[in-house]
């Protein structure tokens, strides 16, 4: 006799918004998360710093849908922390407001966290393009759902990522999970990793996810991150995101952002997967690209690959990065109760440290 499967974790969904311009976006997430055949226990909106946008979502949306003003810094990073906060599910899950769940997402997602060590949990998102694929997007499938390369500029799952569950150094903000109790060990999302002068600092993710693993090492507990591609998102790419200028200046910026993380968490950390990626995955595909007459797309490689590396050799000099910091952590052993519902540190509600 077989035995029964676990039941799934309680799920809270959040989804952050910013701006009115997205509206239809944020419908259809919402949308696509009520539709699923796994619930959410709740879905909240998490408004960035927008009264108008806020008093919208607040009349449109109700049911099982709670809207909430970001009690933090202006940010993608402050409005996650909110929502950790108000947040009561077991599993604490973010989808981005222009991305659509696609049928059995949320079950697949939940899925590993049958595993105790299982603290996050990711999966993948697929462009949805104004048009067809441009040029300057390499890929080596054919199939609507075939990867590319450089698909990390705008938001999605790249070739190079794993096609089946493997654990993973770090997930994709726009389609990602974690265990709420994770964020009462670790601290919340780091709210500086934001705006420098003009250069915009991401990779917030990233250092959370090598943050978690670090801590719960250094507390003697396994610390599994991992991307399930059967949990998959439309994630829908506007039309400004496909010219040159902004693969020249979203490369720079995750240079930028890396060599900000790198300060953070070390660089063997932060950077052993670009590593992996630089030496094998990008010549492969400029190579690829050559020989299959894409010229322009060969050339998005190597403009993206220069364009990154300046970036972190900018973020490397003195000065460049240093108002980055990490939230606070709760120092509480692992077997006890989180320290306060909903997982974020007293000090890290205030958006300092």
């Amino acid at each position: 006799m077989t035995s029964p499967a676990p039941a799934l974790p309680r799920a809270t969904v959040v989804i952050c918004v910013y701006t009115e311009k997205r509206w239809d976006d944020i419908v259809a997430a919402i949308g696509s998360v009520q539709a699923q055949d796994v619930r959410a226990a709740e879905v909240l909106v998490v408004v960035d710093h927008n009264p108008a946008l806020l008093d919208r979502a607040r009349e449109a949306f109700g049911g099982n849908v709670r809207v909430l003003r970001n009690a933090h810094r202006q940010g993608l990073s402050g409005a996650r922390n909110t929502a950790v906060a108000a947040a009561s599910g077991d599993v604490v899950v973010f989808l981005d407001d222009d991305a659509a769940a696609r049928p059995g997402w949320l079950g697949a997602l939940l899925g590993p966290y049958a595993d105790p060590d299982v603290v996050a949990v990711g999966g993948v998102a697929h462009p949805v393009f104004p048009e067809a694929r441009p040029g300057l997007l390499p890929t080596g499938g054919t199939t609507a759902d075939a990867t590319g390369e450089l698909d990390w500029v705008v938001g999605c799952t790249y070739t190079g990522q794993p096609t089946t569950q493997a654990e993973v150094r770090n997930l994709m903000g726009c389609n990602m999970s974690v265990r709420r109790e994770v964020f009462a060990r670790v601290g919340g999302f780091a709210e500086d990793l934001g705006r420098i002068g003009r250069n915009p600092l991401g990779c917030e993710e990233t250092e959370f996810c090598i943050r978690v693993r670090q801590i719960y090492r250094r507390m003697g507990r396994g610390a599994r991150i991992v991307f399930e591609p059967a949990a998959q998102v439309d994630h829908r790419v506007s039309g400004d995101r496909v010219r040159w200028a902004y693969l020249r200046r979203r490369s720079w910026s995750e240079g930028l952002s890396k060599a900000a993380v790198a300060q953070l968490v070390g660089s063997d950390d932060a950077l052993s997967t670009e590593r992996a990626y630089v030496a094998t995955v990008l010549p492969g595909a400029v190579v690829r690209e050559l020989r299959a007459g894409r010229p322009a797309s060969a050339l998005a490689v190597v403009t993206a690959l220069g364009a990154t590396a300046a970036g972190y050799l900018r973020g490397n000099l003195p000065g460049a990065t240093s108002a980055v910091r990490l939230p606070a952590a709760d120092t509480a052993p692992l077997g006890d109760p989180p320290a306060a519902r909903g997982g974020v540190p007293a000090a890290n509600r205030a958006g300092g440290v």
